[in-house]
C-alpha cells in the first residue's frame, strides 16, 4: 500500500513508471532544464509553476483548453462522469483529450478516478463557462448565525452546529429539482434579477417587475436563500453560485465542446501531387536561401541604420529590397530570422552583421536556409507584419515583446495542414485559418491580415513550409522535433550551391543556381550583380573591373580566377571582357594623387593637359606647375572621388610614393548567441549545442528513488556544492519564491545563464523581464535588462517568481 497521498501531483508522479515519467520529461523539457531537480518534489514544483503551466497552453488544440475550462468549473476533484455529463459527450470522445492533459501533467486522476488539476490551470480563468464561484467556497466567511437564517429561509432543520447547517444547505443546493422549485417559488422581480446576475435569458417578463418589489428587495430575497451569496469583508458585488447557475441553464445545457477539427469544404480543397508539393517547396526555399543570402550581403557592405525610435524604417528596408531585388515581406522575414539566429545586431545606430555571418555566408544552402527556418519557427512575432492595430507602420528588428499568439499561429499551420486529405491542399488560405483556430486557439491573428492568418501563411510558403496548399516535407520535419530532421530534408529539396559561371560576350555572367560563397565573393569584385533568381546575373563595366584594380588586383590574376570559375575553362574568355579588362588595366594609374592637398602627377602630358582643362572638374582648383605636375586645392579623397566620377582611372599615393591599395571595410558585431548556435550545419552535422535541458532514464530513476521534498537548508548530495551559499542568501530576501526558484535563481547567477523574473517595481507595477549577466549585490541584483536594452538594479526582494529564460 502506498505510503504517499495521490491526489497530489508528486504523489501520482510516483505512480508512474520510468518511460512515462520520460515521457514527461520531453513533453515539459521547463521541468528538467538545468540544474536538474534533485529530488521528485522539486520536479513538481517546476510543473505547477505560473509560467511553466502557461508555456503548454499555446500548444493544446480546442478540445483540451474546453475540457480544462469545463474542468475548472467544476468543484475539484471531479469524477469524469461529471465532466462528461458538463460537455455533453461519451468516455471513449473525452479520453484522448484527457490523455493529451495528462501526458502534461496538467491533470491527473488519483487511485479513485476523481481528476485533479494543476491550481494554477485553474486560476487561468476567472470565471470559467461564465460561472461563478461554488456554494461552499461563497459561504466559507459566513457565521453560524448566518448559516441559521438560510437554513430557515430554506425550511431546512439548521441545527445547532455550523457544520451542520454548511452541509444542510448545499445538500439543498446539489438538489437540481429542490433548486428549480425554489426558484420558480421566487416573486417575479427576483426572478428577473437573478437570470440578470447569472446572465442567463428568463422569460422576459415585464418591463415593470420591479414596480410591486423594489430591486432592493429581490436582492435581499435571493440572499437570504444563497440563491445570490455576497462574501463577508470583501469588496465585490454578489454572486450567483454555479450550482444555481446551472440549475437556470437546464439538464439540456453542454458546456462548448468540439472534439474533431471542422471538415473543410471540398468545394475549397485541390489535388495535389506529391511531387508537386516537393518541387513547389523546393523552388521557394531555394528562392528564399538566394535572397536571404542577397539581403544580409547588402546588410554587410552597407548596414542599415536605424530609427531613433528603434528598428529599420521603411525608407531602409525600401533601399535594401531594391538592392536585393526582393519584396517588401521577404526582407522583414530574412531580417527577422536572421537576428533571431544572431547573424545580425544593433550596433549604435546601424544593424551590422556580426562575426558569425561569414561562417554562415560559406556554407552550402542546405546549412544556411536551416538556420533560418529553424529560427522562424521559433520565432515570437509574425516578421512580415508591417502595421499594428492601429494602422501605423511597424520597423523592422524593433525587439518587440516575445508574442507566445503568433508562434503559435505559425505552428497552427502545419498543424493544420496535417489534417487535410491525403492528396489535397487549399485553394484559398481561409481554409486554413479555421483548421488553425481549431488547434491553436491562442494564436494571434495579424491585424493587417483581411483573412484571418494569411500572413503567417504567406510566410510558410515563402520558406517552403507549404506549398500548393499542402505541407511539404520541410514542415512535416519540423513537427518532428528532431534537430537534424530540417536538414535532411533540406538537404534533398535545396539544389548544392554551383562554383561554375557562363560567361557571355555581352560582358555578363550567369549562374545557374544558387552560387558558392566563394564564386558570389569573386563576381560581386569583379562586376554588378544585376539580378537574383533561378539564374543569377553579373555585368562587368569599366567601373567594376576599376574597382577590382583599385584593391590591388592585377589583370593577369582577374582573367586566372574567371577562368577556373568558367563553365568552358579550356577555352578562353569572350574576346570583349578580356578586351575590357586589358583596357581598364593600360589606363589604370597613368594618374597618380599624392596627398599634399593635393598633387596629380603622370607620366602622359597630354592626359594630365586633358585634367587640367576639364569643365567638370574646375571645382577642384587644379592648376599645372609642370608638364607632368597638376596642384589641387582639395584633398585627396575627394580628389580621387571627382576624378573617377568624371571616367579617369586614378589611383593613389601613399608617403612613400608606393600605391595605395583600396579595401572595403567589414564591420561586424560580436554574436549575440553562442557560438555552437551559430555554425551552419553544426546541429545537423551530428554535433547538437549542449542541451540545456537534463532528461533521460538515469533522471527518472534517481528522482523516483528520492525523498518528496529537499531538506532545508543542506543541499542534497550529487547537488551543486558551488549554489548553497549564494542560496542561502537568496533565501533570506527572496520571501516570495520557493525553494525551487531560488536554486534555479542560484544556478542562473553562477553559470551566467538569462533568467525571466516576475517583478513588482517600487510604484507596484508588476512587470516580466528576462535579464543576463546577473550580479548578486545583497540585497539587490545587477543585471543587463534585455527589454531596456540597459543595466538594472532589482531588489531581490520584490522579486515575485522566476522562470529559464
Amino acid at each position: 500500500m502506498n505510503d504517499f497521498d495521490d491526489s497530489t501531483l508528486i504523489g501520482w508522479l510516483r505512480t508512474l513508471g520510468g518511460e512515462q515519467l520520460q515521457r514527461l520529461f520531453a513533453a515539459r523539457p521547463d521541468g528538467t532544464r538545468t540544474p536538474a531537480p534533485l529530488t521528485l518534489g522539486e520536479f513538481a514544483d517546476r510543473l505547477q509553476r505560473t509560467g511553466s503551466v502557461v508555456r503548454p497552453l499555446e500548444r493544446l488544440p480546442l478540445p483540451c483548453l474546453q475540457a480544462a475550462e469545463a474542468l475548472a468549473a467544476l468543484p475539484g476533484p471531479c469524477a469524469p462522469e461529471s465532466l462528461e455529463r458538463l460537455l455533453g459527450t461519451d468516455p471513449d470522445t473525452l479520453a484522448p483529450v484527457l490523455d493529451i492533459l495528462t501526458g502534461l501533467a496538467l491533470v491527473w486522476p488519483d487511485a479513485n478516478g476523481q481528476l485533479h488539476m494543476a491550481p494554477a490551470l485553474r486560476r487561468a480563468w476567472e470565471s470559467p463557462l461564465g460561472m461563478g464561484p461554488g456554494l461552499a467556497e461563497l459561504l466559507d466567511s459566513h457565521t453560524s448565525e448566518d448559516l441559521r437564517v438560510i437554513a430557515t429561509a430554506l425550511g431546512l432543520k439548521p441545527g445547532t452546529r455550523r457544520q451542520a447547517r454548511h452541509e444542510a444547505i448545499l445538500a439543498h443546493h446539489e438538489d437540481e429539482e429542490k433548486l428549480l422549485e425554489l426558484i420558480d417559488s421566487a416573486p417575479t422581480a427576483a426572478r428577473a434579477l437573478l437570470h440578470e446576475y447569472a446572465g442567463v435569458g428568463g422569460s422576459d417578463e415585464a418591463a415593470g417587475t420591479f414596480t410591486t418589489m423594489s430591486a432592493g428587495s429581490a436582492e435581499r430575497w435571493l440572499l437570504a436563500r444563497a440563491l445570490l451569496v455576497r462574501r463577508e469583508w470583501v469588496y465585490e458585488p454578489a454572486q450567483v453560485p454555479v450550482e444555481v447557475i446551472r440549475a437556470l441553464r437546464g439538464p439540456s445545457w453542454h458546456a462548448p465542446f468540439d472534439p474533431a477539427p471542422p471538415e473543410p469544404d471540398a468545394a475549397g480543397l485541390v489535388r495535389v501531387a506529391a511531387s508537386e508539393v516537393e518541387r513547389e517547396a523546393s523552388a521557394a526555399a531555394t528562392a528564399f536561401a538566394g535572397q536571404a543570402a542577397g539581403i544580409l550581403a547588402e546588410c554587410a557592405t552597407r548596414p542599415p541604420a536605424t530609427l531613433k525610435s528603434g528598428g529599420i524604417g521603411a525608407r531602409e528596408l525600401a533601399k535594401l529590397g531594391k538592392a536585393a531585388d526582393c519584396p517588401g515581406p521577404v526582407v522583414r522575414l530574412v531580417l527577422e530570422t536572421a537576428y533571431a539566429a544572431g547573424l545580425l545586431s544593433h550596433e549604435g545606430t546601424r544593424v551590422l552583421v556580426t562575426t558569425a555571418y561569414d561562417a554562415w555566408a560559406a556554407g552550402a544552402p542546405a546549412d544556411r536556409f536551416t538556420l533560418l527556418l529553424r529560427a522562424w519557427w521559433l520565432l515570437g512575432l509574425t516578421p512580415s507584419s508591417s502595421r499594428d492595430e492601429d494602422g501605423k507602420a511597424l520597423p523592422a528588428l524593433a525587439r518587440r515583446a516575445s508574442c507566445s499568439g503568433c508562434r503559435a499561429g505559425r505552428h497552427g499551420v502545419v498543424d493544420a495542414a496535417t489534417t487535410l486529405p491525403d492528396g489535397h491542399g487549399v485553394r484559398d488560405v481561409g481554409v486554413l485559418g479555421q483548421l488553425i483556430s481549431w488547434h491553436r486557439p491562442f494564436a494571434d491573428v495579424d491585424p493587417q491580415d483581411e483573412t484571418p492568418f494569411a500572413s503567417v501563411i504567406h510566410e510558410a510558403e515563402l520558406v517552403g513550409v507549404l506549398a500548393r496548399g499542402a505541407l511539404s516535407p520541410l514542415g512535416t520535419a519540423l513537427l518532428t522535433g528532431e534537430p537534424t530532421a530540417p536538414y535532411v530534408a533540406a538537404a534533398r529539396l535545396l539544389p548544392a550551391a554551383t562554383g561554375r559561371a557562363r560567361f557571355g560576350a555581352d560582358l555578363t555572367a550567369v549562374v545557374s543556381g544558387e552560387p558558392t560563397a566563394r564564386l558570389a565573393t569573386l563576381l560581386d569584385s569583379l562586376a554588378d550583380r544585376e539580378s537574383r533568381s533561378a539564374a543569377s546575373v553579373w555585368r562587368f563595366s569599366p567601373a567594376s573591373v576599376r574597382r577590382a584594380l583599385d584593391r590591388g588586383q592585377t589583370p593577369t590574376g582577374i582573367e586566372a580566377d574567371l577562368l577556373d570559375v568558367s563553365e568552358t575553362s579550356e577555352r578562353p574568355l569572350p574576346q570583349p571582357l578580356s578586351y575590357l579588362i586589358a583596357d581598364i588595366a593600360r589606363r589604370h594609374g597613368k594618374v597618380r594623387v599624392a596627398s599634399a592637398s593635393c598633387v596629380l602627377h603622370s607620366e602622359d602630358t597630354a592626359l594630365l593637359a586633358e585634367i587640367a582643362a576639364h569643365s567638370a572638374l574646375s571645382h577642384l582648383g587644379l592648376r599645372a606647375i609642370a608638364p607632368t605636375v597638376l596642384l589641387c586645392r582639395t584633398d585627396a579623397s575627394a580628389t580621387l572621388e571627382a576624378l573617377r566620377g568624371a571616367g579617369y582611372a586614378p589611383v593613389a599615393e601613399t608617403g612613400d610614393g608606393t600605391v595605395s591599395v583600396q579595401r572595403a571595410p567589414r564591420p561586424r558585431a560580436d554574436p549575440p548567441l553562442p557560438p555552437e548556435d551559430l555554425i551552419p550545419g553544426a546541429r545537423e552535422a551530428g554535433h547538437p549545442p549542449q542541451d540545456r535541458g537534463v532528461a533521460g532514464r538515469e533522471l527518472a530513476e534517481r528522482l523516483l528513488a528520492s525523498p518528496d521534498r529537499r531538506p532545508h537548508p543542506a543541499p542534497l548530495a550529487g547537488g551543486p556544492a558551488y549554489d548553497s551559499d549564494t542560496e542561502e542568501i537568496l533565501d533570506g530576501y527572496a520571501q516570495s519564491l520557493s525553494l525551487t526558484d531560488i536554486r534555479q535563481f542560484a544556478h542562473a547567477i553562477h553559470t551566467d545563464e538569462p533568467l525571466t523574473i516576475e517583478y513588482i517595481s517600487a510604484s507596484g507595477a508588476r512587470t516580466v523581464r528576462t535579464v543576463s549577466g546577473i550580479a548578486l549585490d545583497p540585497p539587490h541584483i545587477v543585471a543587463h535588462c534585455h527589454l531596456r536594452d540597459a543595466e538594472r538594479v532589482f531588489t531581490i526582494s520584490r522579486i515575485r517568481d522566476v522562470l529559464p529564460a
